[in-house]
């Protein structure tokens, strides 16, 4: 990576040759390695995104750890360990260092760059060459096999004020990828849900993860939400579907990780709310389903031998 620069820059080198449909077919050229079976590959750009405090850092270090240590996420397997480093541009020490703990003895091969361990207000501007180039040589001139970015408003465009610095960060994740990273790029969600700024993100992005807020969460939960799949490439079937996934986090112990398929965990609780006598129309209201989902619901519970409280008076199809 002596070359880093003139990787990043326009060159005078002739474009590459074309190469026959038929050619393409017959070259060898194999599927890449996951590092995180089935979801999370090598050489791939992957983006998490959710609101605020929903747990979206928790998610992130919990996929660093397991690349690193060469174990399971979520039911997402690594096959060995990776070198990873983990880029954080707003969190105290103290507090990285507090969540590094629930998760045990750490692998040898898990690496953080901490803006503020880093004797500066904040790290260089990941937008900029000047910034790309000193996590190289903060990286020990080598680029990590996952590299993680938590979280892009930190650590890219505030140089020049750009609110959504995308644009100037494409070419540098494109050529990370190139290099064989994968990189997670941790991100905000916008008022309304979505990712935060541009959706031609998802143009050049391999993975996107969305967390999103259930509709019956309480505060007093903490950290619980439904991991969505927005984007997968060339994936399918189970491995996509949602799921809800909650994190206790004992004052005296290690983190405890509890998911289902999200189409489960809305029968439980439509089945706890008719052994309350609710019917159908005041369980959507309550959880924020459509009515035909809940009735929906209602009947694959009795379809499971459940017999709910009989219908309300004045309930209505």
């Amino acid at each position: 990576m002596n070359d880093l620069r003139y990787r990043l820059i326009d060159n005078p080198e002739p474009p590459p040759d074309p190469i026959s449909a038929s050619r393409l077919l017959l070259a060898d050229l194999p599927p890449r390695p996951a590092i995180l079976a089935p979801l999370l590959q090598e050489a791939s750009l992957n983006l998490l995104y959710g609101p605020r405090g929903l747990g979206k850092t928790y998610v992130a270090m919990a996929i660093a750890w397991a690349a690193a240590s060469g174990t399971s996420f979520l039911g997402w397997q690594a096959s060995r360990s990776h070198r990873v480093v983990y880029v954080d541009g707003e969190m105290a020490a103290s507090d990285m260092k507090q969540r590094l703990a629930a998760f045990g003895s750490p692998p040898d091969s898990l690496e953080f760059i901490l803006a503020d361990l880093s004797g500066r207000r904040r790290l260089p501007d990941l937008a900029e060459f000047a910034g790309q180039e000193t996590l190289w040589k903060a990286c020990g001139k080598s680029w990590p096999e996952v590299l993680v970015i938590d979280n892009l408003s930190s650590l890219a465009g505030y140089h020049s004020n750009d609110p959504d610095p995308w644009l100037k960060m494409q070419r540098f994740f494109l050529m990370l990828r190139r290099c064989g990273v994968a990189v997670v790029i941790v991100h905000h969600a916008n008022k309304q849900g979505g990712q935060r700024g541009t959706s031609q993100k998802e143009d050049v992005l391999d993975l996107v993860l969305a967390l999103r807020r259930p509709a019956d969460y309480a505060q007093s939960q903490g950290a619980r939400f439904e991991l969505h799949v927005e984007k997968a490439r060339g994936l399918c079937g189970p491995a996509v579907e949602p799921i809800e996934v909650r994190l206790s986090v004992p004052p005296d112990g290690q983190m405890n990780w509890q998911w289902g398929p999200l189409a489960e965990q809305d029968l439980d609780r439509v089945i706890a709310l008719l052994r309350e006598g609710l019917n159908p129309n005041q369980i959507a209201r309550e959880l924020g389903f459509s009515k035909s989902k809940a009735y929906r619901l209602r009947e694959q519970a009795e379809a499971q031998h459940f017999s709910p409280t009989p219908t309300a008076e004045g309930e209505s199809q």
